[in-house]
């Protein structure tokens, strides 16, 4: 009998299946699954701002919903609609509608969307787990590149060993806070579909910019999953003082492709001087991903590189007019130690603190670091220094200024 062979699992494949088993299983998350206009939501809950909730609350009640006032954030009001509804992006849709409010102003209304990690592929979430890396050699310890400016990195946190693990490259670069600490596993030493997420990003925004202070803010959970309030309270919970830069290596995409206005006003109450760098997403298409898309975020695509170093667009990343930057975002990068398992893959990947990635979660903090680097080099402010690394011209169309 001749020997069977047997491909190998797509892994990509695999990982994309176990954060949409994630989300169907989830009870806090659904999605709104209409082609080419996907969206993931919180059930139950409906936004809208002070001055429209009375008339929205009104006609919610008189079309025969039970509906009640929720915590606020972000200068939103939060509905909340009887038995979790998952019926959101209809609801929103008749109150959008002008035909529902004859002779008035059609009130703001939004559902509360669940933002993503950019650490991946496949959707705008992740596509494929990490794979196990070298260690970077350490960094040169007078590079002073950075020193005395701080980027916030609104991410998974960071690993609660990261300055022991990493302590050329994260020791003493940030404030260990119990409530920023990336839990990174679902279980033992077992990875969770994004732990790890934030260290990764923060080592990246290192490697540009060696001597810089890392503010980790934890807006995404270990699953990778996050959303709009959840971004705005890590955008108010800075420890570090002051802001310089801030990354955010995720974002959302909206019910018919609106902004998020959760995200736009707690953008708006940051320092004028502070400069955002955000992810596009890794969708491959021009649909926007917020809060990258929003007039004055530097939205990051992605390059790829390959062994010899030639360089394209990554087909991956999001790309558009409201993309300004880009940069490599296949990338090796600081990590944890602990194990991948995957339902359905019988491989097992041990990591020791190193790991390689992709996504435009993975350019957005390079284009951090390179900012926070001209700041100390030039003896710029960082908005100067922003301004200073995209007056190149584009890269390819859509993609905007390539920064190395």
């Amino acid at each position: 009998m001749s020997a069977k062979t047997f491909a190998a699992p797509d892994r990509s494949a695999l990982y994309t299946a176990a954060f949409d088993e994630a989300i169907r299983s989830g009870k806090d998350v659904a999605l709104h699954p209409e082609k080419g206009r996907e969206f993931l939501y919180r059930p139950g809950q409906l936004l809208t701002i002070p001055e429209d909730a009375a008339r929205v609350i009104e006609k919610l009640r008189r079309s025969g919903f039970a509906v009640e006032r929720g915590r606020e954030f972000a200068g939103m009001v939060r509905l909340l609609l009887e038995n979790n509804s998952r019926d959101i992006p209809a609801i929103v849709r008749l109150l959008r509608d002008p035909a529902t409010w004859p002779g008035e102003r059609t009130p703001f209304t939004q559902p509360h969307h669940v933002s993503v990690g950019h650490g991946g592929n496949m959707h705008g979430h992740p596509g494929g787990p990490p794979r196990v890396a070298t260690a970077l050699p350490d960094p040169d310890p007078g590079d002073g590149r950075g020193r005395g400016v701080v980027v916030a990195v609104l991410d998974t946190g960071m690993s609660a060993t990261a300055g022991a693990d990493h302590p050329a490259w994260l020791g003493g670069s940030f404030t260990p806070r119990a409530d920023e600490v990336d839990a990174a596993y679902a279980h033992d030493d077992v990875f969770a579909l994004e732990g790890g997420h934030g260290t990764f990003a923060a080592g990246v925004v290192r490697q540009a910019a060696p001597s810089v202070r890392v503010d980790p803010e934890r807006a995404l959970l270990p699953s990778g999953l996050g959303d709009e309030e959840m971004f705005a309270a890590a955008l108010a919970s800075f420890d570090e003082r002051p802001v310089h830069v801030v990354n955010a290596s995720l974002g959302c995409s909206t019910q018919d492709d609106v902004a998020s206005e959760p995200m736009r006003r707690a953008l708006a109450a940051l320092q004028k001087d502070v400069v955002v760098v955000a992810s596009a997403g890794n969708q491959g298409t021009t649909r926007p991903s917020w809060p990258a898309a929003l007039p004055g975020v530097v939205g990051v695509a992605a390059i790829a590189e390959e062994r010899d170093g030639t360089r394209s667009p990554a087909c991956y990343s999001n790309h558009g007019h409201w993309v300004d930057a880009c940069a490599v975002g296949n990338r090796t990068s600081t990590y944890l130690k602990g194990k991948w398992v995957l339902p359905g893959d019988p491989a097992v990947d041990v990591f020791d603190r190193w790991a390689y990635w992709l996504g435009t979660s993975f350019a957005a903090p390079h284009v951090s670091g390179r900012i926070a680097a001209t700041m100390t080099q030039l003896g710029l402010t960082a908005l100067q220094a922003r301004d200073h690394l995209l007056a190149g011209a584009e890269f390819f169309p859509g993609y905007g200024v390539a920064v190395g």
